[in-house]
């Protein structure tokens, strides 16, 4: 059973990163105004939301696992307290410093209509922050974390995020953005 609970937390755990990953991707390009090739605008921020939500969950079966795994050692206090962890405290703080964002991250988009719009971007700009962190926690904690196809992974998955960072922040999208706002005015 052991063997079991620690396979199932690195499965959920590799899971919840590619699923937070995508959500990442598609944040980007709905934040954009573009609709994605075949797919209207309003589905963009649909799937990513549903992605979002089910990379959360992936991370509670990953954090969830880990505690009731007796190998791993993880109490509840190290999930929720950054770097006091008893083993590799400086990943392991990682990835609570990440689980601790996406706790926010969600709560803000469950309160999105009672917290409103500023307050729910300014925390959900946490994002940029959170996806990097558990990254690093990923590869520096994982046990998959030095492995060639998780480091092919890690390296492609880095490209496409910074790249669609990159676009984001150009002028042309700003240009995008300036043009919708004057259309919705």
């Amino acid at each position: 059973m052991n063997e079991a609970l620690w396979a199932f937390g690195r499965a959920s755990g590799i899971i919840a990163l590619i699923l937070f990953t995508v959500s990442v991707l598609l944040g980007i390009t709905n934040r954009s105004g573009r609709p994605l090739p075949g797919m209207p605008r309003f589905s963009v921020s649909l799937v990513h939301r549903n992605v979002a939500l089910l990379a959360s969950v992936f991370l509670v079966l990953h954090v969830g696992t880990l505690i009731l795994d007796p190998f791993s050692k993880l109490t509840l206090t190290d999930v929720v307290i950054p770097f006091v962890g008893s083993f590799k405290p400086l990943w392991q703080g990682l990835g609570t410093v990440a689980f601790d964002l996406v706790i926010a991250i969600v709560v803000t988009g469950l309160l999105r209509r009672r917290i409103g719009a500023r307050a729910f971007r300014f925390v959900h700009w946490f994002t940029y922050v959170m996806w990097p962190v558990a990254m690093l926690h990923s590869i520096g904690n994982g046990t998959n974390g030095t492995s060639g196809w998780f480091i092919l992974f890690s390296v492609v998955a880095t490209a496409l995020v910074l790249a669609a960072i990159i676009w984001r922040l150009s002028a042309r999208f700003a240009e995008t953005a300036r043009t919708r706002q004057e259309t919705l005015s």
